[in-house]
């Protein structure tokens, strides 16, 4: 026991030295390749046992035939052992180098390109992560560019849409102030339409701009969905009858919500106003509520002749306006250098639509667009009111 104790302690004597002697090159090389850190690392360990060989061998009085066998033996396993951890070295760098080309190509149009070669197992790891950071940057770039589009496309209509206004009201004012009106009471009335509708878009893109950045405060409360079709239903009726459009609720359930009553409204307006003015005289709009496992399910159905499938992603979209499919029908008793009627999407220059998608998420629901017979359907999901406290 004695004697094994001993050549323990030669054994750490002479590896513990060459221990010491290799750990300030190790740190000196941990700044530099990896390849070379790891032939250091290697380099220490066959230097270490090494060493501690000898040392036992020198303790054992070994004959000159015997040390010779021993150092034989060492330093060719010391050989084979450097060479392994050059070649493994050099393969470490070659995955490293090709995940350095590789990661150039993250963010490119064409996506990032992993290495063909094998990796070891976490330059794979990074290799999938880079994949994954790519293609979140490629969802960010065509998110910033349909926003970018849609922007552009906001400001091209909101233009058009105040330059008609302008462009009449300059025209009437100019026909007033020559005396050459021969109804002057029909131009006030007309001018004061056309204030209430520049008036009406300058809020719309107020109330965007509130939903866009987050600024929108609701005060809610627990309401009937009865009472607020019912709200909705009343505001839009003087419109649906100038129009010569039946307004009808069907199937609404009294189911309870916790909403901003005022809000919702809004909603149910926007999408109300937007359907009778999609459909033709004589046409009906459909307003019914619902209740399913946990949320409550406003529709509004219309008589539009439906939506493109094309576009039906792009409802929501702000300054989205309605294709030819949905160009709108003369409207009954319409005045002549009345406004132009408009189509679903378009109340204030094509934000109705895109505040009512920001004002339903804000209550976290979700708004869709489907296409139905004859028309399209318009829905709202909102979550429903939990139970009333006992």
């Amino acid at each position: 026991m004695t004697s094994l104790l001993l050549i323990a302690l030669f054994a750490a004597l002479g590896a513990g030295v060459a221990g010491l002697l290799g750990w300030p090159a190790v740190r000196l090389l941990r700044r530099r390749s990896v390849a070379l850190s790891l032939f250091a690392v290697a380099v220490v360990t066959v230097l270490a046992m090494t060493a501690g060989t000898l040392a036992v061998a020198q303790a054992m009085f070994l004959s000159h035939h015997d040390l010779g066998v021993v150092i034989t033996v060492t330093c060719m396993a010391a050989v084979v052992s450097l060479g392994t951890a050059a070649l493994l070295g050099r393969q470490v760098v070659a995955g490293s180098r090709a995940l350095t080309l590789a990661a150039r190509t993250v963010g490119s149009a064409a996506g990032f390109t992993a290495p063909a070669e094998p990796l070891g197992s976490e330059l794979a790891e990074l290799s999938a992560e880079l994949a994954a950071t790519s293609a979140r940057l490629a969802e960010s770039r065509q998110r910033e560019q349909a926003l970018e589009a849609s922007r552009r496309e906001l400001i091209a209509w909101i233009s058009h849409d105040l330059r008609t206004p302008l462009a009449g009201l300059r025209a009437m004012a100019e026909a007033l102030e020559d005396g050459v009106a021969e109804d002057p009471s029909r131009y006030h009335r007309q001018i004061r339409t056309e204030v209430d509708r520049l008036t009406g878009m300058v809020d719309d893109l107020f109330e965007l701009s509130r939903i866009q950045a987050g600024a929108l405060t609701l005060t809610l409360a627990r309401v009937s969905v009865y009472d607020l079709v019912g709200d909705a239903i009343a505001g839009a009726y003087p419109l649906a009858r100038e129009r010569g459009v039946q307004l009808r609720g069907e199937r609404i359930e009294p189911a309870p919500v916790q909403v901003d009553g005022r809000e919702i409204t809004r909603v149910l307006g926007n999408l109300l106003v937007n359907a009778i003015r999609s459909t033709p005289a004589e046409g009906v709009v459909a307003v019914a509520a619902r209740q399913r496992a946990g949320e409550v399910v406003l529709s509004v159905t219309d008589g539009c002749g439906g939506i493109p499938e094309a576009d039906l992603a792009r409802v929501f979209e702000t300054g989205w306006r309605g294709g030819s499919a949905r160009t709108p029908r003369p409207v009954r008793g319409a005045v002549a250098d009345g406004g132009a009627v408009r189509h679903h999407g378009d109340t204030g220059a094509g934000l109705g639509l895109a505040i009512v998608r920001g004002i339903v998420e804000a209550h976290a629901g979700r708004a869709s667009v489907r296409n139905v017979h004859g028309g399209c359907c318009f829905e709202i999901a909102l979550p429903s009111a939990p139970a009333p406290a006992s």
